[in-house]
């Protein structure tokens, strides 16, 4: 038997213009991944491709309790997350990113975003942004949705989830069996994840309340891992796997095949 496989949309891999992704959430992991977006579009231009177009979208306010855990100097303690996030990623990388302070939700019109990654805390979250995201859904060819890639964690566990936006056609293949559809997060694990949901969602007052409730480095480790997901369907034009399951206390990863 073939091993599955999914071939990435084919208007992704030679754009005329670079890719609009839509990234939800600036707080650990969001942020990590907005680095980490900013690395592979540069290198990815370096390679001839358009690279990204990102916006950022996140209505939280940088706080003490935020450094360590996130990079943010003591001087943009105050600033909005996704203005200070994209501000110093523009100013590194001579993008033209763009910051949206305020939150992603059914009432945030039409995104137009290729990619929609999201690094939020809630349950609740999810399903919105799963709705806004069929919502926005299009027939035009070059802005076409295409891609939902969900990050999620606990204290020290966490899983990243890719799935498409609707089918994407596949090419034939002697190799693989190439599969057009990956299920959202909220179809597949829906009843996990509401079992999951706690009401503990307050901020918190200092980096040790914070260390209390998610490790150190959990965010960055799921962030790199997510984004090598991306750079390897870019590089590779097609994945094995779709996901992956994370846990640093052990530090064991189980990955999710295709």
């Amino acid at each position: 038997m073939k091993p599955k496989a999914h071939f990435i949309a084919p208007e992704l891999l030679n754009p005329t213009n670079p890719i609009e992704v839509c990234l939800i959430g600036a707080g650990g992991t969001g942020s990590q991944v907005l680095t980490a977006l900013a690395r592979m579009s540069h290198s990815l231009q370096a390679l001839g491709h358009a690279g990204f177009q990102v916006t950022l979208w996140d209505d939280d306010i940088i706080t003490d309790a935020n450094r360590g855990r996130q990079l943010f100097a003591e001087c943009e303690v105050g600033l909005p997350k996704a203005v200070a996030l994209v501000t110093r990623s523009n100013r590194f990388f001579g993008t033209g990113w763009k910051a949206i302070n305020r939150k992603f939700d059914s009432h945030s019109g039409n995104t137009k975003a290729a990619i929609y990654i999201s690094c939020v805390d809630t349950v609740t979250a999810r399903f919105e942004i799963a709705e806004v995201i069929r919502g926005n859904n299009n027939s035009h060819y070059a802005d076409l949705a295409r891609y939902w890639m969900d990050f999620g964690n606990g204290k020290d566990a966490g899983q990243i989830v890719l799935a498409t936006i609707g089918n994407v056609k596949q090419p034939k293949s002697d190799k693989f069996e190439a599969v057009e559809s990956l299920p959202f997060v909220t179809e597949e694990f829906g009843e996990l994840l509401r079992q999951s949901e706690t009401d503990d969602d307050a901020p918190s007052c200092s980096l040790a309340e914070a260390l209390e409730k998610q490790e150190l480095f959990i965010n960055s480790a799921l962030a790199q891992m997510g984004c090598s997901l991306l750079w390897q369907m870019f590089r590779n034009g097609m994945t094995t796997h779709r996901g992956l399951f994370l846990n640093i206390a052990d530090f064991r990863t189980v990955p999710l095949p295709v």
